[in-house]
Parts: C-alpha cells; sequence; structure tokens
C-alpha cells in the first residue's frame, strides 16, 4: 500500500442558504486519504455524508456553498476552483464518484460504450478503437462480458449497470473515488459480487477510496478506516478494526449494537431513541447529546473538542480534560 497523501481535508464547512435559514450541513470537517486505502463515512441520512462528498467534488448546488476550509489533491485546492476548472482539471480525472442509484443514471437510447466513452473524448480526446479497447478493457476488470459495451441499458440487470457505472468511474485512472451508497437497491447475492469486486479493484490499482452508507456491516468487510458522522460533524475517526473492537463515542457504540450478529447472544438490538436535529437550529454544545445516555451538564453547554488516541479521533467530553 501506498504511503503518499492523495487529499488532505481541512477545517471543511458547508451550507446550505435556505429561506429557513443556514443549514450547517457539514461542519469543521478533517481527514486525509493515502493511496490504496479506503474511508468508510456512515451516520444516519441527513448527516452530511452525500454533502460532504459533493463538497470534495465541488458539485455543491447553490443555495450550498462552500464556507471555510481546504481540500487539495493532486496539487490541486479544490475549495478555490472555478466550475470551468473543477470539469476540466478535477472531476472524473482526479476524483470520481460512484452516485447512489447510479444503476439508473445511464441515458436509455444510447448504448453502454458511447456512454462510457464520454469521459475519454472529453478529457484526453481519446476517441475510436482506442477509446473501445480501453472501456472494454474496464468492462472485464470489474467482471463483466466486454460484449456488453455494445447493448442497451434495457438489455442489462441492475447489478450489471452498476458494475457499468464503476468500471467507467474508473477510466481514467482517478486519484480518488466515492461510492456513495454502491450497493443500493440491489440483492445480497448480486451486492456481495460487487463488495468483491470493489475489494479485489482496491488492491490493484492503489488509488484512495470513499465509501458512503449507513450500514456499517457492508463498511466492516472493505474499509481501511471509518469516519462516523452526526449533524454535520465527524464524531469519531480513525482504524476501522479499532473502532469496530472499542467504539468510544456514544454514538458509535449505539450504531454498532444495532447491527444483527451471527456469533454472539444477543437479548434485542440497541436503537437510538430521538430522532437527529434540525440542522437549521442545531443543539448547543454537543449535537448528539439530547440523544445520549450519557450526556451531562457541560454537554449541553460546550461543543467537545477533538481528542486523539491510540490513532483514534473521539469528539466527546468523555474523554481528553477539555
Amino acid at each position: 500500500m501506498s504511503t503518499k497523501r492523495i487529499l488532505s481535508v481541512k477545517d471543511l464547512s458547508t451550507h446550505y442558504f435556505t429561506s429557513k435559514g443556514v443549514v450547517k450541513a457539514l461542519d469543521d470537517t478533517n481527514f486525509d486519504i493515502n493511496g490504496g486505502e479506503s474511508l468508510g463515512v456512515a451516520g444516519e441520512s441527513g448527516c452530511g455524508k452525500s454533502t460532504m462528498a459533493l463538497s470534495l467534488l465541488r458539485m455543491v448546488q447553490p443555495p450550498g456553498k462552500i464556507v471555510k476550509g481546504s481540500i487539495k489533491i493532486g496539487g490541486l485546492d479544490v475549495a478555490q476552483l472555478s466550475e470551468k476548472d473543477a470539469r476540466r482539471k478535477l472531476r472524473w480525472q482526479k476524483i470520481s464518484m460512484v452516485f447512489q442509484g447510479a444503476m439508473d443514471i445511464m441515458t436509455p437510447v444510447y448504448t453502454v460504450g458511447y456512454q462510457m466513452k464520454e469521459p475519454l473524448k472529453y478529457h484526453k480526446d481519446i476517441r475510436g478503437q482506442k477509446a473501445d479497447e480501453i472501456c472494454m478493457r474496464y468492462l472485464d476488470m470489474v467482471d463483466l462480458d466486454p460484449e456488453l459495451f455494445y447493448r442497451y441499458p434495457h438489455e442489462l440487470s441492475g447489478g450489471q449497470k452498476q458494475r457499468i457505472v464503476i468500471a467507467t468511474a474508473l477510466l481514467l485512472e482517478p486519484d480518488l473515488v466515492i461510492f456513495d451508497e454502491p450497493t443500493t437497491a440491489l440483492d445480497v447475492v448480486v451486492e456481495a459480487r460487487i463488495m468483491n469486486d470493489l475489494k479485489r479493484l482496491k488492491k490493484e490499482l492503489n488509488n484512495g477510496m470513499i465509501f458512503i452508507t449507513h450500514d456499517l456491516s457492508i463498511l466492516a468487510e472493505i474499509s481501511d478506516n471509518l469516519a462516523i458522522m452526526y449533524a454535520g460533524w465527524i464524531v469519531e475517526h480513525g482504524s476501522a478494526s479499532r473502532i469496530y473492537k472499542n467504539p468510544r463515542h456514544p454514538y458509535t457504540q449505539k450504531l454498532i449494537a444495532a447491527i444483527p450478529r451471527l456469533h454472539k447472544d444477543i437479548d434485542r438490538l440497541e436503537y437510538i431513541p430521538g430522532a437527529p436535529p434540525e440542522l437549521t437550529n442545531p443543539p448547543k454544545g454537543c449535537r448528539f447529546h439530547p440523544r445520549c445516555e450519557h450526556a451531562f451538564a457541560k454537554c449541553s453547554q460546550v461543543e467537545p473538542k477533538e481528542y486523539f488516541e491510540d490513532g483514534v479521533m473521539v469528539r466527546c467530553h468523555l474523554y481528553g480534560d477539555d
């Protein structure tokens, strides 16, 4: 595994300026990714996972805006790029993304090959037989028959379309690939095959990968590191094996306790009472304190700082001396 730093995110904040107020969807986010590493990002719906991914791609749409922080990849400061430069220098070349529901984004009137060749034509001016050969090679890489290059999307299964989108995201050999719920709406057999393909590709390509999901059991298979998000914050971040074995933040503990176990007797699964907060007016202090069984007076008054121990960051007043 390469130790080359490919992505560095510092103090990243992205807000949405709506008629109801400022939605603080992502606040003070910090993490790095090296070549060959995978980061799993987990949390409830609305916690900021997809906003973080769109920020990395410089694709946050109005009324959203990156209000603070830096995103550096391959010598580019993403937060400072114009839209023109983001299209030409960043997307697909440095960072690509497999969007949630990716199997439904293919245009039905064009063949698989026609759609796959678009990034090669636009970014590299590669056309004709050479482009065909590159696309077929990447279809084979995701365990698909290269003959699918000539098919139309309606002739394919959901799993085949998902893997075609993954192959397209890899075509320009980007430093980082983001997968947003890559197995949503797929049956468990197809899901397992795709996850096995992604684990193999991670070893072969040695690029960085980010996997976004609400399902921690999926991330256990493929993630080197974990980032647990709640209400726009990363509340725990570090080695996946350490976090699974010894979760520290009360929110992480509850998420992991909610996963069914095959080899462990559990009387009942855990759940988290209440609902995530409205981010136009997040709770004062720790954003999780209204739902936390360990909360004490300080939690409702003071925002917790990032505390580091044994390679794991936890943002909680139960740790450190702040």
